[in-house]
């Protein structure tokens, strides 16, 4: 568990695996995709109050878009700006799908062997600043691949189209606890599992 980031540090969140740590406001969170097509589920607190959490339906209603970008900002579930993207090379990234599981693996991958997924690995990383796992809500899917079809609404996962060394800048907004994953489902990242890094500043 990295508590306080270290300044400009270069972090390494290794393969189907998942990080937490603090985030003042003020500071810049940049998430890095260092060898492409890989996603990361980025989750936050409010540092000083566990119940304020991240919130996909308050971010896409005032966003009024699914196509999360530069300049857009993440709401709590209280209506409160946690974070916002202040820069982006890639710009299309996920806030409709929850963090897989174990339940996720044996809908989806019923020929594979059981994983965790995202959201066990979030609950592991997030246990010692108190977060439950019934506080897990959907995360912001750094660089997943979902489009929505137009006719249907039917939802797909594609592979990230981001490339080797992209990456999506957040500033954060009040203080905040993070937690963030290296993507383990087959389907996020092109079948291929990949690390992820991360840098504050």
């Amino acid at each position: 568990m990295s508590a306080t980031p270290d300044v400009g540090r270069l972090y390494v969140i290794p393969e189907r695996s998942g990080t937490a740590f603090r985030l003042g406001a003020g500071q810049r969170l940049t998430v890095i995709d260092p060898k492409g097509s890989q996603v990361s589920d980025l989750l936050a607190y409010n540092a000083d109050d566990l119940d304020e959490v991240i919130s996909s339906g308050r971010t896409l209603d005032y966003a009024e878009t699914i196509r999360l970008t530069t300049g857009h900002k993440l709401y709590s579930n209280r209506s409160k700006v946690m974070l916002e993207i202040v820069e982006d090379v890639v710009g299309l990234h996920d806030f409709l799908l929850t963090p897989c599981s174990y339940e996720t693996f044996d809908h989806f991958y019923p020929d594979l062997p059981r994983h965790r997924g995202c959201f066990g690995n979030l609950a592991e990383a997030l246990d010692p600043y108190g977060v439950t796992a019934a506080q897990i809500p959907v995360a912001f899917n750094c660089f997943m691949n979902v489009p929505v079809d137009a006719q249907t609404g039917k939802l797909s996962v594609l592979p990230p189209i981001s490339k080797a060394g992209d990456f999506v800048t957040f500033q954060a907004h009040m203080n905040l606890i993070i937690g963030m994953t290296a993507c383990s489902a087959p389907a996020s990242n092109g079948g291929s599992f990949k690390p992820i890094h991360y840098r504050v500043e």
